[in-house]
């Protein structure tokens, strides 16, 4: 059942639906003893069976080891009026909120380099997200992003699907046939910065070139754009082999691209 404007649920009181997925609803809340604003997320009435809330429990107690800049931390999770209640902090929209308008090249860059750290950050806690998409990062005040869902994306899709996990559209051959890794993260990273960088989103089965190629070649170096084919390239052992591995490779390409573009402004002063 839907929660209404106004209705409290413990020491939360909701104030409006954000969104609704297949395995739970999202609603921004006021904390009436913090003061503060939060997202909460509820799983629909069925969904939380004993196996499901094992679980929870497992992944729960992994993404709370995640401490980092680019990662929404859980604040909460809580067992409300026999609803499960996670809560997280609230940021003013999602990535694929952002996509909708023009993003600039530096723009582009910058986000990249968060997400890859982000990512990068788990998988040296050798943890692996598993739905890596615009809608599960979250931009916050001065264009921070905060990746968020870890482990609950996995629950999530466990729990509907029964067998794969992921969002079809963002998720690597390899996992969709229920092998997710360390380098499907890299995959679904590689078609998030893809679409930043080119403004087309790549479709299965990932042929090369793919949409946005041409803008690609007018934007960035032949380097970076062979960094974006390993990235999404359909055979995992043809990736970069983690988001570590990804990451230090971005930081010395951006360096390289960050002068290209110099370069070019200034030749066209």
């Amino acid at each position: 059942m839907a929660l209404r404007a106004r209705q409290r649920l413990g020491k939360y009181r909701i104030e409006k639906k954000l969104s609704s997925g297949g395995f739970a609803t999202v609603y921004q809340a006021m904390d009436t003893i913090e003061g503060v604003r939060v997202a909460l997320k509820i799983p629909h009435p069925g969904q939380v069976t004993d196996e499901v809330m094992k679980d929870f429990r497992h992944e729960i107690r992994l993404a709370a080891r995640l401490q980092h800049p680019n990662i929404l931390p859980l604040k909460d999770a809580s067992l409300i009026e026999d609803q499960l209640v996670l809560a997280f902090p609230l940021g003013e929209r999602s990535l694929s909120d952002r996509l909708q308008r023009r993003m600039s090249l530096s723009t582009a860059i910058e986000f990249s380099q968060q997400i890859l750290e982000a990512l990068a950050y788990a998988h040296q806690q050798r943890i692996i997200h598993c739905d890596v998409k615009p809608e599960n990062i979250v931009l916050f005040d001065s264009d921070q992003l905060r990746l968020t869902d870890f482990g609950i994306a996995k629950v999530a899709q466990k729990t509907i699907q029964g067998s794969g996990t992921g969002t079809v559209g963002y998720m690597a051959p390899e996992q969709a046939m229920g092998k997710p890794s360390q380098r499907s993260d890299v995959f679904s990273a590689g078609l998030i910065m893809y679409r930043m960088f080119s403004g087309e989103w790549p479709e299965w089965p990932y042929n090369w070139p793919g949409p946005g190629h041409r803008r690609l070649r007018a934007r960035l170096t032949p380097d970076f754009i062979e960094f974006l084919r390993r990235s999404i390239d359909p055979n995992p052992r043809n990736r970069f082999r983690d988001a570590l591995h990804m990451r230090n490779v971005f930081a010395r390409l951006k360096s390289r691209l960050i002068s290209h573009l110099a370069r070019k402004k200034r030749h066209s002063a």
